[in-house]
Formats: C-alpha cells, sequence, structure tokens
C-alpha cells in the first residue's frame, strides 16, 4: 500500500507534471504527498566555484548571486505548489488523520538536492521524480542518490502526466535480487493492473524462458491475466527494444537491475539516459 510520496519541487516548468502524475497515484490510494524544495547552501557553492578558477576577492559578489537566484527558484517552486493545491483542491495536512482523498504538505531544506532527497525519501513510500532537463528540474545526481541510497521505489513519469493507475503493467525480467526488489515495489500498481506483461531480452534463450516461466507462476496466483514477451536485440539496442515493447505493450515499466551485474553503472549509463529521455510510458525502478 502506498500511503505517503515524496516529490522534489525544483521551481521548474515540469513541475507540473510530475505534481499531476504523483497526484494520480495519491489519489488512487488516498495517499499523503510531501513536495520537498531544496534550496542551495550559496556559500557552499560559492566557495567551491571560486576555488577552481578564483579567490577570495569574488566569493562576496557570488555568494549574493546565488542567494538571488536560489530565492527566485523557491519562490516559483512555492508558487507551483500553491497553485497545483488551489486547482486540484488539496487539502494541506502536516499529520494525520488525513483527509477522505489525498492531501499535501511543503517541506524545505537548505543544502545539497540528492542528499535530503534520499533523507526524506527514506520515510516514504515512493518517490515521484521528473526526468532531468539540461538546466532545469533534478540533476541525474539526485535522481540516482533517490534510487540507491533511499532504498524506495522510485517512479519517472512521462513527459505527459499521468491521469490514473496504469492498467496494464510491463515487467523488465531478469533473475536478479534489484529485479525481484522491483516486482515487490509494483506490488500496489500489480494489484489494481487488469495485465501483466513480462518482457524478457534474449541473451541465453532457455534460461531466460525457464526464468520468466516461474515468475509468471507466481503471478498468476493474482488472478490477473499474465502474458510474457521475449525480445531478442543486440547488447547495443537492447534498450530500444524493451522500450519500444514496453510502449507497445503497456502503460507503465517495471524494472530493476536489468542486463548488467554492476546496477550502478547500469541504471546511470547509457540505457538510462536513453529512457530518461525518451521513453513513452512512466518507470517504476527499485534498487
Amino acid at each position: 500500500m502506498i500511503k505517503t510520496i515524496l516529490v522534489p519541487a525544483t521551481g521548474s516548468d515540469r513541475d507540473n507534471v510530475v505534481f499531476g502524475s504523483a497526484l494520480a497515484i495519491a489519489r488512487a490510494f488516498a495517499a499523503h504527498l510531501d513536495f520537498l524544495h531544496v534550496r542551495p547552501d550559496a556559500a557552499a557553492t560559492a566557495v567551491a566555484m571560486a576555488s577552481d578558477g578564483g579567490g577570495a576577492t569574488m566569493v562576496g559578489g557570488l555568494i549574493d548571486r546565488l542567494e538571488e537566484e536560489a530565492s527566485q527558484r523557491e519562490e516559483k517552486a512555492k508558487r507551483l505548489f500553491q497553485g497545483f493545491c488551489e486547482r486540484e483542491g488539496l487539502a494541506l495536512r502536516d499529520a494525520p488523520p488525513a483527509p477522505q482523498g489525498p492531501s499535501a504538505q511543503w517541506l524545505r531544506e537548505i543544502g545539497a538536492e540528492p542528499y535530503w532527497v534520499a533523507e526524506y525519501g527514506r520515510a516514504a513510500d515512493l518517490l515521484v521524480i521528473g526526468r532531468p532537463g539540461e538546466d532545469e528540474g533534478v540533476s541525474l545526481d539526485t535522481i540516482e542518490g533517490a534510487l540507491i541510497d533511499s532504498g524506495r521505489p522510485l517512479l519517472i513519469p512521462p513527459a505527459v502526466p499521468l491521469t490514473a493507475l496504469p492498467e496494464t503493467v510491463a515487467i523488465a525480467w531478469k533473475a536478479t535480487p534489484q529485479a525481484a526488489r522491483a516486482l515487490t515495489a509494483a506490488s500496489p500498481f500489480l494489484s489494481m493492473a487488469k495485465q501483466i506483461v513480462v518482457l524478457t531480452v534474449a541473451e541465453d534463450r532457455r534460461a531466460l524462458e525457464e526464468e520468466a516461466d516461474r515468475l509468471i507462476a507466481g503471478l498468476r496466483w493474482r488472478g490477473i491475466p499474465v502474458s510474457v514477451r521475449h525480445l531478442r536485440a543486440e547488447a547495443h539496442s537492447a534498450p530500444e527494444t524493451l522500450l519500444s515493447a514496453a510502449a507497445e505493450h503497456a502503460a507503465l515499466l517495471v524494472m530493476g537491475g536489468y542486463g548488467h551485474s554492476r546496477l550502478r553503472e547500469w541504471i546511470f549509463g547509457g540505457f538510462t539516459r536513453h529512457v530518461l529521455q525518451g521513453a513513452a510510458v512512466p518507470i517504476l525502478m527499485a534498487h
């Protein structure tokens, strides 16, 4: 069951898309939404920048400029949050009991966004984080910290906000502990799904079929129709093959440490950059 959801509020124009997807999930589970804004530490940032190519004389002016930028970003983030809550009729709560539907709370910290998102994320049932942009939104470091260091599942929504829970869920499956944990994290979504599709990318076809058969046998106890697709692709085209199949057959892709033994290298290598930039469906990941 999902009862608490953490959502970074970055002050980016992308925030409303992420907010909308998080709210669709919160409505399905009557969950509470924590919107977290992390304001950069201007002094620490200025000192680090000055040490790379400047000196003490430039630090004072740099701090002032960074503080101004941080203030503007924080003000925009809070305006977006307040406007979103007003439009959607979200009740503001900082402690239970909550109303019948979803509720929301504004949280603020100063420091490094990856650190604080992971810290707050450990106490949440789910994190919903948007895809990183070149100069706005969360950073790839924040997504990495959320997934690797929080110990919680992470949902990355598509470019268009979700309006309801996906009815068809695809599971990118390889028999690894990370994929198994992703499957467990997806249980609330699977319990409300109408169809499950298991996707494998062939390396050893026979072994993959046996692994998929065991998974399907377990999933069928949920009473939900389950099908399987064994995909063939070369290593360099595996991401495109998997994402294309997910977009064709499902409205949510669940994945863990699929494809490589070292999760950190794989999750934040070319595959996930491809996912973050171009996946047509939301992605639920767990470490």
